[in-house]
């Protein structure tokens, strides 16, 4: 027989019946209503028991009165349509309820200014914990300033798993009409990498950015201005020995030749890795986080030891004009160079480097002693090892004999390239 609201008020008389002990009474389909002993008298639940996958299960529907008779049987009906759909009523429930968790969750996380769960931003900052040991931390901080510049706010808080081609080519279009070509393939391939720890996973099962690459035109590379010809040099170099900037600019200036190391090296260059009765200057190359030895030549040695007794008690051998401690500016060499009339048209900072590796290869010492260094060296650090060690006598040869050509350049000798001698 089925309930009637009248049974359910009634239903704590069958406490004698059943000696205080939980019991139920059952209405049809599948519905009861459960009693159970409490302090204060009789709790009433409201169950519904069913099958799937040939397994008992059952639902909990609220407590009577709170949940009348009606609408209790509205909700097994509910329950009872699903099931002939195929569909567990229990694992919508569970559904529901996780969902309702995950909103709490989210709206406490945007509270306190975190992204929401299996976001984009929520993925990448997740990715980004987990490289951090892996990469410097000045490129960490550019990848973490690209994606809250152009990624964040276009696609930060959309689900992982929503994101798609098109929403990737909208925030790279406005890159690319900016021109920021380099900008735009760094932006989309920060992009994939979240989504290959995304797939990995179990967040997401493709990689939209994949289909984005070939949008993005190709970059063209503008190579550093160099002043190459031997006749140039020499007029470039007498006109570097004759700048009347301050002293700490002029030795900065007239090492970079002798030196040819990256520009931000060498206006960083500290005093603790100059090593000047050895000849050597030893620094770590932060680009590829390798040691170096730079063999210096007589003529660097000089340089650096007239600086020696005005910043030799410092940190840097090129100290900022500021006095803040930190070393001088990137843009002072090109500044430099400008007022001597060498736009960075034709001739920058970098182009020291393009200068001595045209010319030392042209006078026929080995390729492989140029481009170490150059510190173009190799990743593995065995390997790299073993090449420092078997070039460095080498380039020790090689330093000193570009210095001397220098020189003969800058007092006006015969420009003739010479053939090395090992």
């Amino acid at each position: 027989m089925s309930l009637s609201d009248t049974a359910c008020k009634n239903a704590h008389r069958h406490e004698k019946a059943n000696k205080g002990k939980p019991f139920k009474l059952t209405d049809e389909k599948g519905l009861y209503l459960l009693l159970k002993p409490q302090v204060d008298g009789w709790g009433k639940w409201w169950r519904f028991k069913y099958r799937f996958g040939g397994k008992e299960k059952g639902l909990s529907f609220g407590t009577y009165p709170d949940t009348t008779l009606l609408q209790a049987r509205g909700k097994r009906d509910d329950a009872r349509k699903l099931l002939a759909e195929g569909i567990d009523p229990g694992e919508i429930r569970k559904e529901k309820n996780t969902a309702k968790q995950i909103t709490a969750e989210n709206q406490n996380r945007l509270n306190a200014g975190l992204p929401v769960l299996n976001s984009f931003e929520h993925v990448t900052r997740d990715w980004l914990a987990s490289v951090a040991h892996l990469v410097r931390d000045i490129t960490q901080q550019k990848k973490i300033k690209r994606f809250e510049q152009y990624v964040f706010p276009a696609i930060g808080g959309l689900a992982i798993n929503e994101i798609n081609s098109p929403h990737i080519q909208s925030l790279i279009k406005p890159i690319v009409a900016l021109n920021k070509l380099e900008t735009a393939h760094r932006v989309r391939g920060d992009i994939a990498c979240v989504f290959s720890y995304a797939i990995a996973h179990g967040l997401a099962i493709n990689d939209p950015a994949q289909a984005i690459a070939k949008q993005i035109p190709a970059q063209n590379v503008k190579h550093h201005a160099a002043i190459i010809d031997p006749k140039d040099v020499a007029q470039l170099l007498r006109d570097i020995f004759n700048y009347q900037g301050t002293f700490v600019v002029q030795c900065a200036l007239k090492l970079s030749p002798f030196l040819f190391q990256r520009p931000g090296e060498i206006r960083q260059m500290e005093w603790k890795d100059i090593h000047l009765d050895a000849k050597e200057w030893r620094y770590l190359v932060t680009k590829k986080d390798i040691q170096h030895i730079v063999p210096l030549s007589t003529q660097a040695v000089d340089i650096l030891k007239e600086i020696h007794p005005l910043t030799g008690t410092g940190r840097y051998v090129f100290p900022s004009s500021r006095g803040d401690g930190r070393p001088m500016s990137d843009g002072t060499i090109r500044t430099a160079l400008k007022a001597l009339g060498y736009d960075k048209e034709v001739m920058t900072a970098h182009g020291f480097r393009t200068t001595a590796s045209t010319l030392l290869n042209e006078q026929g010492w080995s390729p492989d002693a140029i481009e170490r260094q150059l510190s173009h060296m190799e990743q593995n650090e065995i390997r790299a090892a073993y090449n420092r060690a078997q070039y460095l006598a080498e380039r020790r040869r090689m330093m000193q004999s570009w210095a001397d050509y220098l020189d003969q350049l800058k007092l006006g000798a015969q420009i003739i390239p010479f053939q090395r001698h090992a």
